[in-house]
């Protein structure tokens, strides 16, 4: 039989389940695109920008057992959505790019978009492919995505020549998929010693990653068993439910919340599953770590990088937990410190909170009464989305999150701009779930316009954008060292035209008082299927501990003379102008 490489292509994407393909149409994909328009299954949805547009994909990815997919030209198009294929390959988030290719055919050379792209991607991909023949097409697809839902997931590339997706080839047939996912099988020695490590232990831990993300019932179990505190990585903020009485926060130590640093204190032996222990998480490496680490993950790699393990098990965390839990016949413990390790925590949030509202001023938006009021309006799916920023971090130690998969955020690549975009791929996966994002100013700037494709597509999403007119994150790192602020200043920004200009409400909360009435009137246009941007006058003068923490430990790192170097030129600042 004959086909044309666009419709095996998308009879490719039909067969491993794809719903929605983010991109825009070019030259080189027209072809693909116009097959796409036939598809039943499949939904091509339009971007402003192929970076937007791979956020979404990472964002499908995130919250649905969908596969985000990208259908992009070649080269511009390629390297525009190069930052969020490097978030999901950092964050380990699976992603199928497929994009169009220059022809083949003709023994042209400096064609339009004549480009390597296989040389450029390398680094951030687990594996990219060219199709040479029309036979090649679904074989190619069909192993693409078993590499980017195998092991760590991660972000995958096929280029498809524009010569093979528009003319026909011969085939012999056109093959269903059909695969299942094979998990390696876990070293029960190693399991064994695990549960021989927490049974001996006085005081153990729990720090979970996004690695288990699906694991979260099994967790809780464990977390019980041990009447263990359980503190997460960034990413991995919602896999264990922040309302459970054992949860503390992200992170352990001086940068994290005081109901994390206070509940880990004496900690002698640490679960950890599904964390790579990177940068974020661990406070810039303040974080202390017992010599009794269980480290679990699916990517053998990570283990015994910036932290030793005592016992490593590769495989994946449910499985594992799930092993290791049936071997445990620890009793809860009884001692002292573990006895009352819930009260412990639920004091110090409640002290934590009361600082926080303490700190509030009249003509602006306190953080912690923000999260409070979101919290209170939001149902317990909600999912929400943050960017990188100052947010970020107020959210993580101000915001509960109640459900795994819900709350979604860049991380290790840390890309500004994320926030709008994952927002709406979010609700797109999830039309029937409430979807808000937080971002700060500086980021909503970037990706801001694509509530466009919020408005063109139905998407109710709310986004929050912290308005203080700063990059507040890099800003306030620069006010404890240097005592200056340097490139920091973004100008007065008229947030209600880009609400003009995208088609989307507009909202201003100017202070605590209209705050409850005011995000409940975001939320009620947002169910309405309407974006909404709601221009939050937020007061950024208390720091959050990360921010604290992470400076002063960098600082700590410096050579004593170096050190007297930033002091002093800081406090001469101060006092001199």
């Amino acid at each position: 039989m004959k086909k044309t490489g666009a419709q095996l292509a998308v009879y490719a994407l039909e067969q491993i389940g794809i719903s929605h393909t983010f991109g825009i149409p070019g030259v080189h994909n027209t072809e693909l695109y116009d097959v796409l328009n036939s598809s039943k299954t499949i939904t091509p949805v339009l971007v402003t920008h192929e970076g937007g547009g791979a956020f979404m994909a990472d964002a499908i990815s995130r919250t649905s057992s969908n596969t985000g997919c990208l259908v992009i030209v070649p080269a511009a198009g390629m390297t525009h959505a190069m930052s969020g294929i490097g978030e999901a390959y950092l964050a380990g988030i699976p992603m199928l790019v497929i994009s169009g290719g220059i022809r083949t055919d003709t023994g042209r050379v400096y064609q339009l978009h004549d480009l390597d792209q296989h040389k450029v991607l390398s680094g951030i991909t687990k594996k990219s492919w060219k199709v040479e023949s029309h036979k090649e097409i679904i074989p190619i697809i069909y192993e693409a995505y078993k590499t980017a839902i195998s092991g760590e997931p991660g972000p995958v590339f096929v280029e498809i020549p524009v010569n093979i997706q528009l003319f026909r080839g011969e085939i012999n047939e056109m093959p269903v998929f059909n695969y299942n996912r094979e998990l390696p099988e876990p070293d029960e020695d190693m399991i064994e010693l695990a549960a021989k490590l927490l049974a001996n232990a006085k005081q153990p831990g729990i720090f979970a990653g996004w690695g288990a993300a699906d694991a979260t019932d099994k967790l809780i179990q464990i977390a019980e068993l041990l009447e263990a505190p359980v503190a997460t990585t960034l990413q991995g903020l919602s896999v264990f439910p922040g309302n459970h009485p054992l949860h503390t926060g992200m992170g352990i130590g001086e940068y994290a919340v005081p109901a994390s640093e206070k509940a880990f204190e004496g900690c002698d032996c640490l679960l950890a599953i599904g964390t790579r222990f990177g940068e974020i998480p661990t406070g810039s490496f303040g974080m202390k770590v017992p010599d009794k680490l269980i480290h679990i993950d699916i990517n053998p790699a990570v283990f015994n990088k910036n932290y030793p393990s005592a016992c490593t098990i590769q495989g994946d965390s449910r499985d594992i937990l799930t092993k290791l839990l049936q071997i445990m016949e620890r009793p809860v413990s009884a001692g002292a410190r573990s006895g009352n390790i819930r009260e412990i925590i639920k004091t110090a949030k409640q002290e934590y909170r009361e600082e926080w509202e303490a700190a509030s001023i009249d003509d602006k938006v306190n953080p912690w009464l923000f999260f409070k009021e979101l919290r209170n309006l939001l149902h317990d799916d909600a999912i929400v989305s943050v960017d990188d920023g100052n947010h970020t971090f107020l959210t993580a130690e101000l915001f509960e999150v109640r459900t795994s998969r819900h709350l979604i955020s860049p991380t290790d690549f840390n890309c500004m701009g994320y926030c709008v975009p994952a927002a709406i791929g979010a609700k797109i996966a999830n039309p029937e779930k409430q979807v808000v994002g937080i971002a700060g100013d500086g980021a909503f700037l970037m990706t801001g316009m694509e509530l466009i494709t919020a408005a063109a597509t139905g998407c109710g999403v709310v986004i929050f954008v912290f308005n203080d007119g700063e990059l507040a994150q890099i800003s306030q790192g620069q006010q404890i060292p240097y005592n200056r602020k340097v490139c920091t200043s973004l100008g007065k920004v008229q947030i209600e035209g880009m609400a003009i200009a995208t088609g989307s409400r507009y909202i201003r909360i100017e202070n605590n008082e209209n705050l409850k009435e005011k995000m409940d009137e975001a939320l009620r246009y947002a169910g309405q299927n309407e974006p909404v941007i709601a221009d939050v006058n937020i007061d950024y003068s208390k720091k959050s501990r990360f921010t604290k923490g992470i400076v002063k430990t960098n600082l700590g790192r410096f050579p004593l003379s170096e050190k007297v170097r930033f002091i002093t030129r800081a406090l001469k600042r101060k006092f001199t102008g």
